[in-house]
């Protein structure tokens, strides 16, 4: 077996750290958990009676680009506040392992790739909203960042894009079914948000951000807000039993599933400590992803 000798060792030295400085750029593990959110709503949008895989294929991957881009044109303008907290000083610009040149390049044409594919696979409308999404997550949630905590409001909504891009793409339209899709991950956003920017809070402040509410504090008017928002998923998290989505196996997997996180808040609201944060924060994570796959499961 053949060893690499030293200018090939050092090559692919240099390609690996390149691949992975693309890699954070482009927040590759949100950019795919975002685009599984568009897969879910493309696959309860499905009429079930031919599947368009083109089409299908088309939204995970421009999707996926048009959501790298967004994170990586995050990662552009807030290249500077990302030097001062630890939770993102090893991102690829602050170490510059990526010229701003570059990534600047890098991001339009992403972007600019993922819009293509999209409005000559998909439809007119789910590109219309993955563009919308795109501006609303770049140029004004992130500013907004620095401002208050309506920048949660804001990001909530461009949060809670795929799974109504996945319906459009599938269906052409936005009914009240794609609403719903859409009502549940945008309140599940506010929670997930606050309880990230209570156990980063000092990080955050480092650069600016104001992202808790009542006044930035991490205090019981906080906590219960957060404790408001979980408990709205209950109910909605029933809608699509409710209309005919799904069935009922998924509706009982969204009650437990919604039960079990508003309890976490609870132990919030009574110490008020970072590690009941951490917990709904890590319980925000889980939620999501195991109520959809309770849906497409249901589905299918």
């Amino acid at each position: 077996m053949r060893t690499l000798n030293s200018y090939e060792a050092s090559l692919f030295d240099v390609l690996s750290l390149r691949a992975k400085a693309y890699y954070e750029l482009i927040k590759f593990r949100l950019s795919a958990l975002v685009t599984f959110s568009a897969a879910f709503g493309f696959i309860l949008g499905d009429s079930g009676t031919f599947f368009s895989w083109n089409s299908f294929f088309a939204l995970v991957a421009g999707g996926f680009l048009i959501t790298g881009a967004s994170g990586a044109a995050n990662e552009i303008l807030e290249k500077d506040l990302d030097k001062l907290m630890k939770r993102t000083q090893n991102r690829p610009l602050p170490l510059n392992q990526i010229s701003l040149n570059e990534a600047y390049w890098f991001t339009f044409l992403t972007g600019l790739l993922g819009v293509a594919i999209l409005w000559f696979f998909t439809n007119p409308l789910t590109t219309a909203l993955g563009v919308l999404s795109m501006v609303l997550y770049i140029f004004v949630y992130t500013p907004l960042k620095r401002v208050g905590p309506i920048a949660v409001f804001i990001g909530a909504i461009p949060g809670a894009m795929p799974p109504l891009l996945g319906w459009t793409a599938a269906t052409g339209i936005i009914g009240h079914e794609a609403l719903i899709l859409f009502g549940i991950q945008f309140i599940w956003q506010f929670p997930h948000f606050w309880a990230i920017a209570w156990v980063s809070d000092e990080d955050y402040k480092r650069a600016g951000f104001k992202l808790l509410p009542s006044g930035g504090k991490k205090d019981l008017n906080t906590a219960i807000q957060i404790m408001i928002y979980t408990l709205f998923l209950l109910p909605l998290g029933l809608l699509p039993t409710y209309f005919g989505l799904t069935g009922i196996n998924s509706g009982i997997v969204a009650t437990v599933c919604g039960v079990l996180f508003l309890a976490q808040t609870f132990s919030l609201m009574r110490d008020c400590s970072r590690k009941s944060a951490l917990k709904i924060m890590f319980g925000s994570f889980l939620y999501l992803p195991i109520v959809q796959i309770a849906y497409m499961l249901d589905k299918i």
